[in-house]
């Protein structure tokens, strides 16, 4: 039991998920090792939503919200840690959710379903094809959910699939803790920030976004300048980490 007074209380439990899924199969043992990776890089921005971190979420929200098919992409762990944040989002924004996933059997996809779905979200069915230019299993996809989708939000470390989708003419909107990844420099628009504190932020800003606010934000940003910015708070972090 983790007291919550604990000072890395939200950390933690983050953790706790993983392992958990990672038993019942929903999160594949490669992707515990994955979340490490991640949870390094927030320790580097100060385990926050920096500044632009917070506007790269305000301008996703105004993706979401001004796209014509807009879907979530869904891997085990973040459905293992965040299927609530994903529900709510979807409920706020409108997006479809679609399961997707590199290590893929029928039973992970069917698992990750019941979870999103116990959680609130509701999740696209049916036939599966191999619609995507990747010769792994995230080619499978929905003709219509990522296959015909307008605007996909990829969260965590997906770096392959992600440049064939902005190649197909997609906006990819990645959340992802690591700026140097290949998911991030490939992205339309990269959100450096930890997973649940993204979607959650998100959510805010589909609920409260003007038309206005959301056409300026779509038609104004720009990739290179979320990236710099993070590595600049990475940097900063990091000269005051012993004071």
């Amino acid at each position: 039991m983790i007291p919550k007074d604990h000072p890395r209380y939200k950390s933690l439990i983050r953790r706790e998920r993983i392992a958990d899924a990672a038993l019942k199969g929903i999160v594949a043992m490669e992707g515990v090792g994955a979340h490490g990776r991640g949870e390094a890089f927030d320790y580097l921005i100060g385990e926050k939503t920096t500044d632009s971190a917070l506007l790269a979420e305000k301008t996703a929200a105004a993706l979401f919200l001004k796209a014509k098919n807009p879907v979530m992409s869904v891997n085990g762990n973040t459905a293992a840690l965040a299927a609530e944040e994903i529900a709510e989002l979807q409920r706020a924004s409108g997006a479809a959710v679609e399961v997707n996933l590199f290590h893929r059997t029928e039973e992970r996809v069917r698992m990750i379903t019941e979870l999103l779905e116990d959680a609130g979200a509701d999740v696209l069915k049916g036939e599966f094809e191999r619609l995507l230019p990747l010769s792994h299993d995230r080619a499978l996809c929905l003709r219509d959910g990522i296959y015909s989708c307008d605007v996909i939000l990829v969260p965590l470390e997906d770096g392959d699939r992600c440049e064939a989708l902005v190649n197909m003419g997609k906006t990819v909107i990645a959340i992802d803790l690591n700026p140097l990844s290949r998911t991030a420099k490939t992205s339309s628009l990269p959100i450096i920030d930890e997973l649940s504190r993204a979607l959650a932020n998100m959510t805010e800003f589909c609920k409260t976004l003007s038309d206005d606010e959301a056409e300026q934000l779509v038609a104004g940003y720009n990739n290179r300048y979320f990236l710099e910015s993070a590595v600049k708070d990475i940097v900063e972090n990091l000269s005051n980490a012993l004071d």
